[in-house]
């Protein structure tokens, strides 16, 4: 089995009843279990920013499949749940984006994959949520929590558990 971090992100429709379900379609399509789950946290828009904030949490599963797979069961959830990576805006609004953060120690650079995900450093509403469930996890040479203290984490703001 593989420890694999995704990140989830959202900010079309009700993000947080879709990271729910999206999370138990992750864990049943995948059979992987889930290790552990960020709270949800709002997050200024990134690259294009005129428009709504988003909703961005981290999840940590165990799973038997390769990463390519991975990866092609998570874009399988993604269009589930409406999204069209074929017609959309770079960095623009979306009802969900799952991003494979790291796969094990796995590194790839491949036109289809790259692991770890090539802008996790710079990306502060990957690396809250993170840090909240793997602070001292090792990628690329850097713990989670030591990359989250080499970005501005300005306008993140945790919310409150659904009740």
């Amino acid at each position: 089995m593989a420890d694999a971090l995704i990140a989830l992100g959202g900010n079309v429709g009700d993000v947080r009843t879709t990271f729910r379900k999206a999370i138990a379609n992750i864990c049943g399509m995948t059979q992987a279990a889930l290790i552990a789950r960020s709270s949800d946290y709002a997050t200024p828009p990134w690259g294009e920013e005129k428009q709504d904030r988003f909703i961005n949490a981290c999840i940590e599963i165990e799973t038997s499949l390769d990463p390519h797979a991975l990866l092609f069961t998570l874009h399988k959830i993604e269009k589930k749940f409406g999204r069209d990576r074929s017609k959309e805006t770079r960095w623009g609004p979306r009802t969900l984006d799952l991003d494979l953060i790291a796969y094990d120690d796995v590194q790839l650079n491949k036109p289809e994959l790259t692991l770890p995900h090539p802008r996790l450093f710079e990306r502060a509403f990957v690396l809250v949520p993170l840090a909240e469930i793997a602070p001292d996890r090792l990628i690329a040479g850097k713990t989670v929590q030591s990359a989250l203290g080499e970005v501005s984490s300005a306008g993140i703001e945790r919310l409150p558990d659904p009740a």
